[in-house]
């Protein structure tokens, strides 16, 4: 194993120029999905082979969770389909359970069928990262979670049928229950899933004459003293006001103790009961990579060059490459030891970088380090409402949503899904929102299941 970014390894010899590389690309996320994309394009049928393997049919775009749940677009333009947009790439539709780098091979479990066994000369490790959470007692069992499309769905219909529980109940204890919403996490995705549910909620509440807005409680339970870290503290606090301003009971400084059969137990002493409680505290990376043997770092992180090569102490290893936020990637632009954050921001760029990098090496030239300060960060607050700093320039209030929403529109990728994502903000504009729940999605074959089950013989 060499230091230069070629594949040729002493172990397996010396691969025959003529034959197309093979790249397997381990998820499709937003660094596997760009990456592919970015491949297909740069490098000639002849010259290479990609091949993407993730178990869903689709890229989310995380960024649109938020709207697709408060139903500003529909859930279906918050997804890239992977056949789609990858036309000149493999799709495999299945989980990568093992990677044997020192084979050069990776063990892939299809949907459905036996495993099979998929050889490659360059791989791009990009499984992403999970929630992060802690042993709290309860949490498993009521928490629900806010980073696939499906969790956006089942939140906006959860929280929809909580307001038709609160509507029909005549017990005063029920309804204060249903009508209690906890959030736990202030960074992004908790605090747009916080804003943009209650904006939806309180829209939704016109259709229910027995709630009033101030019979609902939403909490927002935070373990350090401000949100948003991405941003100046000032723009947190500027957040935090705005919330209080809509009557949201902002917990800073607090954790979540337990939540056992839906009683919130926080830090402060304080303690209520909830239907609805939402963990948006961080992320882990992948244990898909548990099954590895890559180098990784004291947070489980791949270790990497800022090449975006996978290198283990000092010593690059050939053919492995790493991004997004399943990677240790040092951030040139700060002082030695820093890392760069796992936003989508980096994770695309870093993504156009490596695949740029991988053609390179195929085509005998340097690698080249990945260099990009951030630029900033934008935020909804619901509908009409933002926070944004984006090169220094700080921006709140309407402005600021607009530039929220004007970024994301242009870094979802497809020109098809940025039409349909401009037209579903068009028709809001002149149609009230849906706030129509549909719980059966998630339990479809009951109502069936019923209606067909055997009679039940009689007693004699």
């Amino acid at each position: 194993m060499g230091v230069s970014g070629g594949i040729t390894r002493s172990t397996r010899g010396k691969i025959d120029d003529v034959n197309p590389k093979r790249i397997l690309v381990v998820g499709a996320g937003h660094v596997g999905l760009y990456a592919a994309l970015r491949l297909s394009k740069k490098l000639s049928r002849r010259e290479a082979e990609v091949i993407v393997v993730d178990p869903q049919p689709h890229m989310t775009y995380q960024p649109f969770l938020p709207e697709a749940s408060a139903g500003n677009i529909s859930p279906r333009h918050a997804v890239v389909p992977l056949r789609r947009e990858l036309r000149k790439c493999t799709v495999v539709a299945g989980t990568v359970t093992r990677i044997d780098h020192d084979r050069m091979t990776a063990v892939v479990q299809p949907i459905s069928g036996p495993a099979r066994e998929i050889r490659y000369d360059h791989v791009v490790v990009a499984p992403g990262s999970v929630s992060r959470t802690l042993p709290i007692p309860g949490l498993h069992e009521n928490g629900i979670g806010f980073k696939t499309i499906g969790e956006a769905i089942f939140l906006r219909n959860h929280v929809l049928d909580r307001l038709d529980v609160a509507a029909s109940t005549t017990d005063p204890a029920v309804r204060s229950r249903a009508l209690t919403f906890v959030f736990v996490g202030g960074g992004y995705a908790g605090i747009e899933a916080l804003a943009e549910m209650e904006d939806m909620a309180r829209d939704a509440l016109r259709y229910y004459p027995e709630l009033k807005p101030e019979d609902m409680r939403w909490v927002l339970v935070e373990a350090t003293q401000r949100v948003l870290p991405e941003v100046d503290r000032d723009m947190g606090a500027y957040t935090v006001q705005q919330l209080m301003k809509r009557d949201m009971d902002i917990r800073l400084d607090t954790r979540l103790e337990s939540c056992v059969d839906g009683v919130v137990t926080l830090s402060d002493g304080d303690s209520f009961p909830s239907d609805t409680i939402v963990w948006t505290a961080g992320v882990k990376p992948s244990p898909m990579l548990d099954a590895t043997d890559f180098p990784r770092d004291e947070r489980r992180r791949v270790t990497c060059r800022p090449t975006l090569q996978i290198v283990d102490g000092d010593r690059v290893v050939e053919g492995a490459w790493s991004a997004g936020d399943c990677a240790a990637v040092p951030d040139l632009t700060k002082e030695p030891g820093n890392f760069c954050s796992p936003s989508a921001q980096h994770a695309v760029r870093q993504a156009a970088r490596m695949a740029d990098n991988i053609a390179n090496v195929i085509r005998g030239r340097e690698p080249v380090d990945y260099k990009h300060k951030h630029a900033g960060s934008v935020a909804s607050l619901g509908l009409y409402k933002g926070v944004a700093q984006v090169y220094g320039i700080k921006m709140t209030g309407w402005p600021a949503w607009f530039m929220h929403r004007t970024y994301h529109m242009s870094r979802i990728p497809s020109f098809n899904r940025k039409v349909r994502v401009v037209v579903d903000w068009t028709l809001a504009f002149v149609l009230k929102r849906e706030v129509v729940a549909l719980g059966q999605l998630h339990d479809p074959r009951e109502e069936f299941a019923e209606a067909s089950a055997p009679p039940v013989a009689a007693r004699v």
